[in-house]
């Protein structure tokens, strides 16, 4: 079982719980498999006990660093591939007198 905290600002009954009423501030303990039912709403609920195998969800927009990206250095920058020259029309002069 994992606990959580009701953060509400009035009663509430939760009918998984038995229809209990559920004051601001009480702590209850709930089954592991709905602990994520309740914490997925931080507004009203708040976790004090996860499950023991319980991983939080990665937050959108938040980019997960593994341990070994954090220590290893970052890659140096590739180095800009020559830019081909496009060979101009020369100016031909004829010898010759026209």
């Amino acid at each position: 079982m994992s606990r959580v905290r009701y953060i509400g600002p009035e009663p509430v009954a939760v009918p998984e719980l038995g229809g209990r009423t559920i004051q601001p501030d009480e702590m209850v303990e709930v089954p592991d498999d709905r602990f994520e039912g309740y914490v997925c709403q931080p507004q009203t609920w708040e976790s004090i006990e996860e499950p023991r195998d319980w991983v939080w969800p990665q937050a959108e927009g938040e980019e997960t660093t593994s341990a070994a990206a954090a220590v290893a250095p970052a890659p140096e920058p590739k180095a800009e591939a020559p830019k081909k020259s496009i060979p101009t029309a020369k100016a031909t002069t004829s010898k010759e007198g026209n």
